[in-house]
């Protein structure tokens, strides 16, 4: 059974920093693109960054280009999002998602990826 499972989300102070984790098992991810989303009360989900199997090449979202980071550790199956400088407007819940095998390359858009974890709460009160 494969299980994607977010953690390290809280609340923190506009300015401030939180760093996100994402523990995969029941599938390897080392030759997966894996990505962040985000979903704001009342909004669909959005699109946050995204990196590739070898960590050759990442992409972000405008609203969060130099301030988030995605990094990945293929040997430990995890997922990172660290988020410095965090804004009201970057409170969601965020989802760590990950293409198929084979699925080499980043893409932007949540119907590339297969597998979803469960989410987990940031909130930036201002």
């Amino acid at each position: 059974q494969v299980q994607l499972v977010e953690s390290g989300g809280g609340l923190v102070q506009a300015g401030g920093s939180l760093s996100l984790s994402c523990a995969v098992s029941g599938r390897t991810i080392g030759d997966s693109a894996m990505a962040w989303f985000r979903q704001a009360p009342g909004k669909d989900r959005e699109f946050v960054s995204t990196i590739s199997w070898n960590s050759d090449t990442t992409f972000y979202t405008n609203s969060v280009k130099g301030r988030f980071t995605i990094s990945r550790d293929n040997a430990e199956n995890m997922l990172y999002l660290q988020m410095n400088n965090l804004k009201p407007e970057d409170t969601a819940v965020y989802f760590c998602a990950a293409r198929s095998h084979a699925g080499y390359y980043i893409r932007d858009t949540a119907v590339n990826y297969v597998d979803w974890g469960q989410g987990t709460q940031v909130t930036v009160s201002s």
